[in-house]
C-alpha cells in the first residue's frame, strides 16, 4: 500500500482495505458522527475484541435514533469502549494498531471520498486528536444516565408537534389547546431544553436521545 491514497467510493474501500480487519494485533480505534459511516466496513460492526482492545469515540448525533443507541450497548456488552465526544467531530476515523487510518471525507454526489494512509507521522497526529477527544468524552452509559429535562405528556406532544411541521394553528387543534396556550407549552418547552428556537430545540431533543415519547430507552 502507499503511504498515503485516495479512494472514491464505499465499494472500492471496501475492496482495498477489507484485510486490515483481520490484521488488527493492539487496538481498533473509531471515530463517528453517523453510524451508517462505516457501516459496509468489517461486516458492519466493530471488529470483535479478542485479544485487543475495540474503542469508539461518537457525536452526541449518533444517539439521536434508538436503534443506533442498541447497537452501541451491545458493542459495550461485547467488550468495547464506548464514549460520547464533548463537541462535534471534525473528521470520521478509523486507526489500527497506530498503523494505518483512514478518513472519511464529505458525502458526495458521485460518493464519498476516503483517505488512507499509513504515514507514521500522519497517523501519529490523528490518533493524538482522537486520543484528546477521547480523554474529554463521556462513557456511554454515564451519558445515557446523564440530566435531561422532564417532560410531561403535554410537553412531549408538543414535542412531537413540532417535528410534524405543522402550523401553531393545527397542533393546537389537534391537541385540544387555544393557540396562546400552545405557543406558551412552546415557549416553556423551548426553555427546558435550553433552545433559541423550534429548530434548536428539535435538534437539542435529538442530542438528548428524546424519542417521541420523550424518553431515553
Amino acid at each position: 500500500m502507499a503511504e498515503t491514497m485516495t479512494i472514491r467510493g464505499d465499494l472500492d474501500l471496501v475492496a482495498r482495505t477489507e484485510h486490515l480487519f483481520s490484521s488488527i494485533r493492539e487496538e481498533f480505534l473509531c471515530a463517528v458522527d453517523d453510524l451508517s459511516t462505516w457501516s459496509h466496513l468489517a461486516g458492519g460492526r466493530a471488529p470483535d475484541g479478542g485479544s485487543h482492545r475495540v474503542r469508539k469515540l461518537c457525536g452526541a448525533a449518533a444517539l439521536a435514533d434508538e436503534r443506533d443507541r442498541a447497537h452501541l450497548r451491545a458493542l459495550v456488552a461485547g467488550g468495547a469502549h464506548v464514549r460520547i465526544a464533548a463537541t462535534a467531530l471534525p473528521h470520521e476515523t478509523i486507526i489500527i494498531d497506530r498503523r494505518f487510518a483512514i478518513l472519511a471525507g464529505v458525502v458526495t454526489p458521485g460518493g464519498r471520498e476516503y483517505t488512507v494512509t499509513t504515514g507514521p507521522a500522519l497517523v501519529g497526529a490523528v490518533y493524538a486528536l482522537l486520543e484528546a477527544a477521547w480523554a474529554t468524552a463521556t462513557d456511554l452509559e454515564v451519558f445515557l444516565r446523564g440530566e435531561q429535562p422532564h417532560l410531561d405528556a403535554r410537553s412531549r406532544s408538543v414535542l412531537r408537534a413540532l417535528g410534524s411541521g405543522v402550523t401553531d394553528e393545527a397542533a393546537a387543534r389537534e391537541l385540544g389547546m387555544s393557540l396562546r396556550t400552545y405557543r406558551r407549552r412552546v415557549a416553556e418547552l423551548l426553555a427546558a431544553l435550553g433552545a433559541d428556537s423550534r429548530f434548536q430545540a428539535g435538534v437539542r431533543a435529538g442530542e438528548l436521545g428524546l424519542n417521541a415519547e420523550g424518553a431515553r430507552p
